[in-house]
């Protein structure tokens, strides 16, 4: 009974050795049947990017003539995929013409018309599935797409639904132009945020776009589904005509409201006319050129005036001067009215409250924040070689120029100082650090502060080539050179 068990054994693996694998016409051929041995992505594969390239790898060489879109083939919804099929030894690869659908299901098929290099097909046909993932969208973009009045520093930015891949996102994806003119910039990515900072400030009254393309893609590798375009318009500044005749009536290079004018330092001079309404004691710190009179001065805080000191009594202040300091005031109160929101409307805020590292051209510039800074580097003012060119800044609260280091408003195309306005509803604070050239007629309501006390020993100066007018408080001023425009 063994023998006979011993010789079926024998005989039917010795039939299944010589039968061979079944061709397509069902003629025996010997050899080893192939199969799909791995696929890519894998049978029951979830989130698979959109980009995603089809293989299937068999156990041995294919013959290249039976591997094609007959034989392999990938649908969805029983609907074929439109793509291109190659065979590299044993490894078929079909590549959709175009990216697959997000969060869909996909179906590839090897058929039986394929065959290896001695004409063996496969047994039957291998199918497997896969679903694709969730494409990234893009939520939300600053600026918006359309909007109109953007600042000329302003960093662009865009919020995706999803954790992206940052090396994805680069100046290959993330494009801004204005026309045919590419901006460069920075690219950084943070949380779900990829930002563009210009490397120069925008121009005004020019419509930028922006292109992210389907290049970028999520942390799983899955690309949008298409490029995201939008587009903004930059600020237009409002051209105001030359200065008001109310501006032309100022005389005073430096005025301390009824509160005096202090400066400490060896440095200071002023090349023109300073006054108060106050009495002469509290001007601290200045001798008169012309006349050698001199108001509180010491051994560490002497500064020259090269025109008049005008104040109230005691001398070396009196009435006649002190009238004249009132007539000053009031040309003063009236050049800071001509210049206001309310006088001068319709004023732009081109960096959202900074101006530095920006260049102007003449207009009414407001800040809707209420304050102005020059902190971010120099500000330049461009009157595009018109000598009449002026420029309005108007801020209700606060301005700043410089942090710890000095910042500078700088004069180009033929701009001039006296042009140059600045309507400061509260205080005005130019260099505290010293050094910088601020630029233009300063018109504040409650003081200005040129340099800090601790530029008293040094020879740090701060410039300024215009005026330093407070309507109320005190002027103080540390080693400062002011030049008063005529």
């Amino acid at each position: 009974m063994k023998t006979k068990k011993l010789l079926l054994t024998i005989a039917i693996l010795f039939i299944a050795l010589i039968s061979g694998c079944a061709n397509d016409d069902f003629e025996e051929v010997v050899g080893v049947c192939p199969v799909v041995s791995t696929t890519n992505p894998i049978d029951g594969a979830v989130g698979v990017p959109l980009n995603q390239i089809i293989t299937a790898t068999f156990n041995e060489a294919m013959n290249p003539a039976t591997i094609d879109q007959s034989s392999f083939v990938l649908t969805v919804g029983g609907i074929p995929v439109s793509g291109t099929v190659t065979l590299s030894g044993a490894v078929a690869t079909f590549t959709p013409n175009s990216l697959l659908a997000p969060n869909t299901v996909y179906a590839a098929r090897i058929k039986t018309s394929a065959k290896d290099l001695t004409g063996n097909a496969l047994q039957a046909d291998y199918v497997w599935t896969f679903t694709t993932g969730i494409a990234p969208i893009i939520v939300s973009t600053d600026p918006a797409n359309n909007a109109t009045g953007v600042a000329l520093n302003k960093i662009i930015s865009a919020t995706f639904n999803m954790p992206m891949n940052p090396l994805t996102l680069d100046g290959t994806t993330f494009t801004v132009k204005e026309g045919s003119n590419a901006v460069l910039g920075a690219i950084t990515y943070s949380g779900s945020t990829v930002s563009f900072a210009p490397s120069l400030p925008l121009l005004a009254n020019k419509v930028y776009t922006v292109t992210i393309t389907n290049g970028a893609k999520n942390v799983a590798g899955t690309p949008m589904a298409s490029n995201y375009v939008w587009s903004f318009t930059t600020v237009i500044p409002v051209i105001v005509t030359p200065p008001p005749t109310s501006t032309s009536g100022l005389f005073f290079g430096v005025f301390g409201g009824n509160a005096g004018i202090t400066n400490q330092g060896l440095f200071t001079v002023v090349n023109g006319n300073i006054g108060t309404t106050a009495a002469s004691t509290l001007m601290t710190g200045f001798q008169e050129v012309l006349t050698g009179d001199v108001y509180t001065i010491t051994p560490l805080n002497k500064g020259l005036v090269t025109g008049e000191i005008f104040a109230a009594a005691p001398a070396p202040g009196n009435a006649t001067k002190a009238a004249t300091a009132l007539i000053g005031l009031n040309a003063a109160r009236a050049a800071y009215l001509s210049i206001s929101p309310a006088s001068m409307p319709g004023g732009i805020d081109p960096g959202a409250g900074q101006l530095g590292g920006l260049t102007l051209a003449p207009g009414v510039y407001k800040s809707n924040s209420g304050t102005f800074d020059i902190t971010n580097g120099d500000l330049t003012l461009d009157a595009k070689g018109d000598p009449n060119a002026v420029f309005v800044f108007q801020t209700a609260s606060a301005l700043t120029v410089g942090n710890s280091l000095p910042r500078s408003v700088k004069l180009i195309g033929g701009a001039l100082a006296k042009n140059v306005y600045w309507y400061v509803g509260s205080s005005a604070v130019i260099n505290y650090a010293g050094g910088g050239v601020m630029t233009g007629n300063i018109i504040a309501n409650s003081g200005v502060t040129l340099s800090s006390p601790a530029n008293s020993t040094n020879a740090s100066v701060t410039t300024l080539n215009g005026r330093a007018i407070s309507l109320v408080s005190s002027v103080t001023m540390v080693n400062t050179v002011i030049n008063v425009p005529n």
